[in-house]
């Protein structure tokens, strides 16, 4: 039996103080992201083109129009963002600077609220800096870990490690696999362990140079790496990062490449960054 006031699991409610937290972060985001100058977007909730960003197409809630095109809510703003900007507003436009405050949908009933910049042509040092500059300005203290996705799938095409066993982070098999490197690099934690890169092989060595030479050109003190992570959003290529405050993940980003544009972009998770606020205000109380 479903009473009148429940709401669907995963669904979001927010009331009275969350509900101003949730407010002041949006309205402080759009703010900053305006004077970086960032121009707002609003995607539609419906796409044909969300299961292109996917591997796993079980997260899409799909439907049909009037035509029986399939169509799906939107699970994921970046792709359609890029298509929109590059594609549809085309000439009518100069920005390659965008910004959305709006939630996704995932099955069976998720909900998630976004607050996401995406620069068309843009590098990964900037849109780090924009993400570490949005985080301090709602006051969210955030490790940054880098990773690289080529590493990946390299191991995979050049060495034989599944991707799945990547996906999941099973250690103990990549630990298993028969290569001399290979748990040095599982090891590879702190910004130093990659001033040495002779132990890896050059196809290795080259993708870990990538992260170390992105870190010197980003001013940030709390950042660490993890070569292992595996972004499960298919247009991710390269450089990648995620912020996190506990095992609170607050933002990801990178670079990437859709239909042939490269840009860069990040989404902050803003249920996650009201939880944070929220922490710390009982933590204070008490």
């Amino acid at each position: 039996m479903i009473f009148e006031h429940e709401i669907p699991s995963q669904s979001k409610l927010y009331f009275g103080n969350s509900a101003k937290i949730k407010r002041d972060i949006e309205y402080i985001a759009s703010e900053a992201l305006d004077n970086l100058g960032f121009e707002e977007i609003v995607t539609p909730l419906f796409s044909y083109h969300q299961h292109e960003s996917f591997d796993d197409k079980k997260p899409l809630l799909r439907l049909n129009d009037e035509s029986n095109n399939e169509v799906t809510l939107r699970a994921d703003s970046t792709a359609d963002v890029v298509r929109i900007v590059t594609k549809r507003l085309g000439r009518s436009t100069e920005s390659k600077k965008w910004f959305y405050i709006q939630p996704t949908v995932t099955f069976p009933t998720k909900e998630q609220y976004q607050i996401g910049a995406e620069i068309i042509d843009g590098s990964f040092e900037d849109v780090s800096q924009t993400a570490i500059t949005l985080l301090a300005q709602i006051e969210a203290d955030a490790i940054m870990q880098i990773a690289n996705i080529r590493i990946p799938h390299i191991l995979n095409e050049q060495y034989g490690i599944s991707l799945d066993v990547l996906k999941s982070m099973h250690i103990e098999k990549i630990m298993c696999v028969d290569l001399p490197w290979i748990e040095q690099l599982v090891r590879l934690h702190k910004v130093e362990d990659l001033d040495d890169l002779t132990p890896f092989p050059s196809d290795i060595a080259d993708e870990l140079s990538k992260i170390k030479e992105t870190i010197s050109n980003i001013e940030y003190e709390h950042i660490v790496i993890s070569p292992l992570f595996y972004a499960k959003m298919r247009y991710y290529d390269s450089l990648t990062f995620r912020m996190f405050d506990g095992n609170s993940l607050l933002a990801m980003g990178g670079i990437y490449k859709i239909d042939g544009v490269k840009a860069s972009g990040f989404a902050l998770y803003t249920d996650e960054c009201i939880a944070n606020k929220m922490n710390k205000e009982d933590s204070t109380d008490d």
